[in-house]
């Protein structure tokens, strides 16, 4: 494995590529380079107009080489609108298989809950295996493949409330919020004024120094004992008393990944309790159902998560089991 402190260079001039985009976003940005790194979906979900999908675009900017296609959700979008569908051709008297846009490294799904359920579950396998079937046969997309999806808050107008299967595949949900300060603000007003576009940004890094880091995140060192509080952590969302749903194993797999991943892009070569920590909100928060009860209280799953992580034991320094 390439040099710790090599890798987070590289992952530093990543994020700062993006930061000069996403004016004031900085932690936001370094969880969705995260995902990215750890092989994993992203959702971001907020309200129009706060950049979610400029995220995503300059994230595909910044990468040389990699594919982009872009699906713009809509109530009438058809299941083979995402993952492509067989076109007869007179010439060969044959059934001929159109690609859709999943196939890429990055995908771009723009207001993914706009669409029917019937549409958005058309991604549950490629999100999940990497391949789209036709004709009982698996096709594999490009790797890395990566889905950025974007959406409005449920209760907005005109929304459909992702599927559980489906929020399962995101291994992370993340919310950009509005600009944290006036100088930020006025950053953002400026740029707006002067018509930049993330595809203005600078390309930083090449799909295969891409790949790279992504092998380097599958060989940080989870130590036993970092494994038993994962475990742990994810255990106690099953039992806690506000919650009807818990996390799945799949969660705990993601959060493992995403503590790797985090821990490499910090120069470390082995994941500690704080990588874990830094990442189990957005890991966690939208695979947790809430009792009516705890949504009466206005109990939020961030909460809860956060309530787990103060009283889980948590193991210190790098661990050794």
């Amino acid at each position: 494995m390439r040099d710790a402190a090599v890798l987070q260079r590289g992952f530093e001039e990543l994020r700062g590529n993006i930061d000069e985009f996403i004016r004031g976003k900085s932690e936001v940005v370094r969880l969705a380079l995260v995902c990215l790194l750890a092989e994993g979906h992203l959702l971001i979900e907020d309200v129009p107009g706060v950049a979610k999908t400029s995220l995503a675009k300059a994230i595909a900017r910044s990468v040389a080489g990699a594919s982009v296609r872009r699906i713009q959700f809509t109530p009438d979008l058809l299941p083979s609108d995402v993952t492509g569908v067989q076109v007869y051709d007179q010439g060969s008297g044959r059934f001929e298989f159109r690609q859709g846009p999943v196939f890429t490294n990055i995908l771009l799904g723009d207001e993914i809950n706009r669409a029917s359920p019937k549409t958005q579950s058309a991604l549950l396998e490629v999100m999940a295996e990497g391949q789209v079937t036709v004709d009982g046969h698996p096709v594999r997309v490009p790797s890395p493949f990566l889905c950025i999806a974007t959406q409005n808050p449920v209760e907005h107008q005109g929304t459909y409330a992702l599927p559980e299967a489906q929020l399962d595949r995101f291994m992370m949900r993340i919310n950009v919020g509005y600009p944290d300060g006036l100088a930020d603000e006025v950053s953002i007003l400026a740029d707006g004024i002067a018509r930049r576009r993330p595809e203005q940004l600078t390309s930083v890094m090449e799909l295969d120094d891409l790949r790279m880091m992504i092998r380097a995140v599958r060989e940080q060192h989870v130590a036993g004992n970092l494994q038993e509080y994962i475990a742990s952590v994810v255990r106690a969302t099953r039992a806690h008393p506000e919650v009807t749903l818990g996390v799945s194993p799949r969660g705990g797999i993601a959060l493992a990944a995403a503590a790797q991943a985090y821990s490499l892009c910090a120069g470390r070569a082995f994941v500690t309790a704080d990588d874990v920590k830094a990442v189990a909100v957005p890991v966690l928060n939208h695979r947790l159902l809430l009792t009516p009860d705890a949504r009466i209280e206005h109990r939020t799953p961030e909460s809860i998560v956060r309530d787990i992580l103060t009283t889980a034991p948590a193991p210190t320094g790098q661990g050794s089991r």
